[in-house]
């Protein structure tokens, strides 16, 4: 082999490694944002719900009207959509007025029977359960993403491309991180 030969294979693997890590950081990037779009599905999900449980719930809890008045107006909170990072504690706010909900749901079991009601109820937990879903998915995401953007040499093609670090989607306040409490 002469040196010339040595130079091509050289340049040649050099230039596949470039394009591998560039396609690999972008296929994170557009999982990224895949990931933050399915956050903002399910709680858009959650929103379509909430009307149909109010009215369902309405007619039985005459005395809760604080309750339901809090559900209407967290949701309303979260009716602009935007960005789920931005609105994360709007999100949250809105979680917890549903559980308040269903936990004061307990003192009516009229209402516990309601089939209308159950079926709701179920959907929302679902609803529930894949939020929290995405929101692990875009964390992991990121997690990668930001890990590949800061892991020599892929750090040198990142900066070079400017790829950005994203956030993560956390909860701003410590009490959010704490258990609802339900008082009668």
């Amino acid at each position: 082999m002469d040196i010339l030969t040595i130079i091509y294979v050289v340049v040649g693997v050099v230039f596949l490694w470039l394009v591998f890590t560039y396609n690999r950081l972008v296929r994170m990037r557009f999982r990224a944002k895949e990931a933050i779009s399915d956050i903002d599905v399910q709680t858009k999900r959650r929103y379509d719900l909430i009307p149909n449980l109010v009215e369902t719930v309405k007619g039985y809890m005459q005395h809760e009207k604080s309750v339901l008045e809090n559900v209407t107006a967290a949701r309303a909170a979260v009716a602009g959509g935007g960005d789920p990072l931005a609105n994360a504690e709007k999100e949250n706010i809105l979680s917890s007025t549903l559980k308040t909900l269903f936990a004061v749901a307990e003192n009516y079991p009229d209402l516990k029977a309601n089939a209308n009601f159950l079926d709701l109820q179920r959907e929302l937990a679902d609803t529930e359960n894949k939020i929290q879903a995405s929101r692990r998915f875009y964390n992991t995401t990121v997690r990668d993403l930001n890990t590949a953007i800061q892991t020599f040499p892929t750090n040198l093609i990142a900066g070079l491309l400017r790829f950005k670090e994203m956030k993560f989607f956390e909860t701003e306040k410590a009490e959010e991180k704490e258990p609802v409490k339900v008082e009668f």
